[in-house]
């Protein structure tokens, strides 16, 4: 935090310190730093630390009797909207002017950024924080402070309610409530425990990780810290014992973050089942030391360079993502020394000049007196310096762009990123309301035919440009017409974005259900699973349901009709949709295929060229599409051919 305008209001260096641990704990999430795995919860940490602020703001007004919450909210506006607004415009510029093109949710994403409301937004469009499949967004970042900024607006009128109507005991020391404390610390659980309740480890996480009722325990901790434990309250005249204490309490937490930021990760169910009130106890045991004007740790996270940092880590964070996301090339994973310096000395030097220009001077009542002088004196263009034109040139001219790139030149309809899990794409209907898609075999028999007359193609998003008039304008370049080359004149295609065996997503059928529908509506004929992507990431996460039982299920529903396997690749490094974890995949499907004479498996995963993936390292460009379509046919009549045999091996290729 950075020194207080006001007088009369001590100023805590080591907090500042803490905020720059924070922030840089974050910066390394967002560069992929190995040793930082679970730096995203440099978040958690903000948020602790601004309940605890916060309040002790609040408290200390209501026991001067001066508390005016227009008054809050001003300030509130003052610190934080200038340098957002500034972010905003320059990055909606800048993706105007020098690209890459963005959805045509990044409109949406600029609104719901000014209206602080990013986390809902997110939540709503089904946006993963975590598996994002396309290129990140580069306002991904800012629902956290959209948490913050309704816990600023949201509070005040709670703790009013909390002073006037929870009394505290007799003899209790002047300015100290800890039985609103204990009543915050209870909203605190219930917050808690939504998370626990709303966590499913079989899905992505981000509806707990980003909603304001799954993260205002955090904030609340902080908040009951600063009921029993006001800043303004703390002298240095403490026994040493004590002291020794206090410091002890600090630097036991602060182990517990770094030992946090190090070995955990987002998709890490101990954090959304306890692990984020534990980093908020630990937060609380530094926070509380840092406060102390006796601490030594206090002066230890005071020193300048953490302090410099921590008095501009709001700039910091709002610059460093957008700045990451857009300079860094398409498809790029994992550090890169050069690239990583560049982009943190462009973060710190624009968050520096964005202190030194708009933080600072509006904090301390820029606006205030440019406002008082224009009313005093009148408007003349003499009054604003030539530097003071230069400056206002650039910044309508940077206005004006990003005016016209929100009007859209700047959003790309097809830019949209696909998904593999968080939303439904398409939504399977059941098999009595789907038409096939019959198309005429007028080429004369060749070899290659399968005996499969007819297909029930079931997929997920890796499926999707399979039919798609958009990948594959070309008719005959389609699934449907790729199937038919090979024998198979009728197909049905059940494909949904968000599709696994066991999961489901907001009622959505899953893929057992799927087939199962197709048989209670009398199909017989041939099975395409191209199915394994979002269930090697449902397994990684926790899934209870494992590989080979979800392979089980769908022999299961397809009895005893002839069924093809495709199996799975990606790019991806690390995390659920790791190559690691489509290669577990793979293997149990080769592990189940010798107990049914009916399954074969096609080796995608060996024909897939790398050039053929997007950017997300899942999906496929056009020519993957193409080449998927009449890979799969071709597969289909090597695995069933014409006649009625099988292949005599389980994988072909």
């Amino acid at each position: 935090m950075p020194e207080p305008v006001g007088r009369g209001k001590r100023y805590m260096p080591g907090l500042d310190g803490l905020r720059a641990i924070a922030v840089l704990a974050v910066i390394a999430y967002h560069l992929e730093f190995g040793w930082a795995p679970g730096g995203l919860l440099g978040v958690g940490i903000f948020f602790t630390l601004s309940g605890y602020l916060i309040t002790d703001i609040l408290l200390a007004h209501m026991a001067r009797h001066d508390m005016r919450l227009v008054d809050f909210w001003l300030g509130r506006a003052r610190r934080l909207l200038p340098a957002l607004f500034l972010m905003l415009v320059v990055v909606v510029a800048w993706v105007t002017v020098f690209g890459p093109a963005q959805p045509s949710k990044f409109r949406d994403a600029v609104i719901a950024a000014a209206l602080y409301v990013s986390n809902w937004q997110l939540i709503f469009q089904h946006v993963s924080y975590f598996a994002r499949f396309g290129a990140p967004e580069p306002l991904g970042h800012l629902w956290s402070l959209a948490v913050e900024e309704q816990f600023y607006i949201f509070w005040p009128f709670l703790l009013l309610l909390g002073t006037r109507f929870v009394r505290e005991a007799p003899g209790a020391p002047a300015g100290v409530r800890p039985r609103l404390a204990v009543a915050t610390l209870a909203l605190a659980a219930v917050s808690a425990i939504a998370m626990a309740i709303l966590y499913h480890p079989s899905f992505d996480p981000s509806r707990v990780y980003d909603g304001t009722d799954t993260r205002a325990f955090e904030l609340l901790a902080g908040a009951a810290l600063a009921m029993v434990w006001p800043s303004r309250k703390l002298t240095p005249k403490i026994a040493a014992g004590a002291r020794n204490v206090l410091d002890g309490a600090g630097a036991a937490g602060l182990l517990v973050i770094a030992l946090m930021i190090w070995r955990t990760d987002q998709y890490s169910s101990f954090i959304y089942d306890g692990g984020l009130v534990l980093l908020s106890i630990a937060t609380v045991l530094v926070v509380a030391a840092l406060a102390h004007p006796a601490s030594r740790l206090g002066v230890l996270l005071g020193w300048a360079p953490l302090r410099w940092i921590g008095v501009r880590s709001y700039g910091i964070y709002l610059w460093h993502f957008p700045i990451i996301v857009l300079t860094s090339p398409s498809g790029a994973h994992g550090p890169d020394f050069l690239r990583d310096a560049l982009q943190v000395g462009a973060t710190f030097g624009i968050a520096a000049l964005s202190w030194h220009y708009v933080e600072e001077p509006v904090r301390h009542g820029a606006l205030g007196r440019l406002w008082k002088r224009l009313r005093s004196q009148g408007w003349r263009p003499e009054l604003v310096s030539q530097q003071g034109w230069a400056a206002a040139g650039v910044l309508a001219a940077v206005l004006l762009v990003a005016l016209v790139g929100l009007a859209g030149a700047a959003l790309d309809p097809n830019a949209e990123p696909p998904v593999v899990s968080g939303s439904a794409v398409a939504s399977p209907l059941p098999a009595s309301q789907i038409s096939p898609q019959t198309v005429p075999v007028d080429e004369p028999a060749i070899p290659g035919q399968s005996s499969c007359k007819s297909v029930v193609h079931i997929g997920d998003s890796t499926s999707e440009g399979l039919t798609s008039t958009n990948y594959l304008p070309n008719p005959k370049d389609r699934s449907e017409a790729q199937y038919a080359r090979v024998g198979a004149a009728t197909s049905y295609f059940a494909i949904s974005g968000a599709r696994s065996i066991d999961e489901t997503f907001e009622g959505e059928p899953n893929a057992y259900e799927a087939a199962l529908a197709w048989r209670e509506e009398g199909f017989r004929g041939c099975w395409v699973f191209a199915l394994g992507t979002n269930d090697a990431a449902d397994v990684f996460v926790g899934g209870s349901v494992g590989d080979r039982e979800r392979i089980e299920r769908m022999m299961s529903a397809a009895g005893n009709e002839p069924v093809l396997w495709v199996n799975v690749k990606s790019l991806v490094p690390s995390g659920p949709y790791a190559e690691s974890n489509m290669l577990e995949w793979d293997e149990a499907l080769l592990e189940a295929c010798p107990e049914y004479p009916n399954m074969r498996v096609y080796d995608w995963a060996s024909a897939v060229k790398d050039a053929w993936f997007i950017d997300d390292g899942i999906h496929f460009t056009t020519p993957g599409y193409r080449a998927r379509a009449r890979m799969i046919a071709d597969a289909l009549a090597e695995a069933f051919p014409s006649g009625g045999g099988r292949s005599p091996n389980c994988v072909v290729h």
